[in-house]
Parts: C-alpha cells; sequence; structure tokens
C-alpha cells in the first residue's frame, strides 16, 4: 500500500489508533475521512486537522451500512483505502454473565460483524480504483489473550481469521489486504492509558508508519 495520494476511511477515527492513524495519513497528505458514534471526538480531532471529514456512524448498525456506504461514495469516489478499526472491549465474568449475554453480543457486533459488513459493502466502491486496500485491526490479543476481556480477544482471533480469507480471495486483484496487529498500547480502550506498561500511542504509530 502506497502511504500517500489515497482518499482513506477510517472507522473509530475520533479517538485512540484510529485517531493516531488519521493524523498520520492526513500529516502524509492523504485525503482522510473518519467515522464513528461520538461526535465530538470527531468533531475535536477535525478541528485538529483541518481538511479532515467525518461521519457519525455505528458500526454496529447494519440498519446503517447500506446508507452511509451511498453518502461516501458519493462525496468521496476516489476512496481507495478502509481501515476497519472500530471497537470496543469489556471485561466480562464468564460465570456471572447476564442472561441475554448483552456485553458479548455488543461486542462481536462491534468487533467482527461491523468490519465484515462493511468490508462488504464498501468492497465493489474499492474495487473500482486502480489499486486499494483494506487494512483491519486486530491486536496480539488475538494470540495471546487477556482473559478477563474473552469476547474481545475471541472477536480479534476472528479478525486476523477473516483477514487472511480476504487477503486469499482478493490475490491477483487490484486491492491488497493488510493486517494491523497493535501490541498493549495505551488507549482509553480499557484503561490503558493509565497503565505504565502499555507502549505510548505515539511511539505505536511511528513504528506502524
Amino acid at each position: 500500500m502506497n502511504i500517500t495520494g489515497n482518499t482513506i476511511l477510517i472507522t473509530g477515527g475520533g479517538s485512540g489508533i484510529g485517531r493516531g492513524l488519521a493524523e498520520a495519513f492526513h500529516a502524509l497528505g492523504n485525503r482522510v475521512v473518519i467515522a464513528g458514534r461520538r461526535r465530538h471526538a470527531l468533531d475535536e480531532t477535525t478541528a485538529a486537522n483541518p481538511g479532515m471529514a467525518s461521519f457519525v456512524f455505528d458500526v454496529a448498525d447494519p440498519a446503517q451500512i447500506r446508507s452511509f456506504t451511498a453518502q461516501v461514495q458519493e462525496q468521496f469516489p476516489a476512496l481507495n483505502v478502509l481501515i476497519n478499526n472500530a471497537g470496543i472491549m469489556r471485561v466480562e465474568k464468564l460465570l456471572a454473565q447476564q442472561d441475554d449475554l448483552a456485553d458479548a453480543e455488543s461486542i462481536v457486533t462491534t468487533n467482527l460483524l461491523g468490519p465484515i459488513r462493511l468490508t462488504a459493502a464498501l468492497l465493489p466502491v474499492l474495487r473500482k480504483q486502480a489499486s486499494s486496500a483494506i487494512m483491519n485491526v486486530s491486536s496480539g490479543l488475538a494470540f495471546v489473550p487477556l482473559t478477563p476481556t474473552p469476547t474481545y480477544c475471541a472477536t480479534k482471533a476472528a479478525i486476523h481469521s477473516y483477514t487472511q480469507s480476504l487477503r486469499y480471495q482478493l490475490r491477483g486483484s487490484a486491492t491488497e489486504v493488510l493486517e494491523l496487529i497493535p501490541p498493549y498500547v495505551a488507549t482509553d480502550l480499557l484503561g490503558g492509558a493509565s497503565d505504565p506498561r502499555a507502549m505510548p500511542l505515539g511511539k505505536f504509530i511511528a513504528e506502524v508508519m
């Protein structure tokens, strides 16, 4: 993937790793579009990065996928990079779960079904471009689970597997499939910003780029 000259959509781009990636790509001269649930986070990020665009969008809501895809295609017909970054992480006590498994189902819907649905919706758009890329953000926890967050880790393992299959099925096409596997990074996803063991976000983004 070329790191300049792109039009890039990043889900969960208003904070954490998503914002770090958005700002790094924006600084390189790419057209960056961020999407997320929290308008205030999106507005804060775009205000700090003039020229960056945003959409309020919840990747966990399948009813929004079609309209969101249409909006993005209309406003950014040159879109050629999708970064599936949005995710949620919750501590789960498996011996004391809610009867409806609400936390587990929310995590699966956001972290796994969301990227799968959005990729399926935008793949025809991406494949129209001369070259394009899909980057899925998984986690080191896909391989070495953090036991208090079992469903989060399971969804990241599933994203890793899905990415491998997607890459294989798109082999020989103009669409490259990438996986970003972050270590323990200091974001507010689950209090990591205050944990001295976590890698500073700025250092992580610098290493990735």
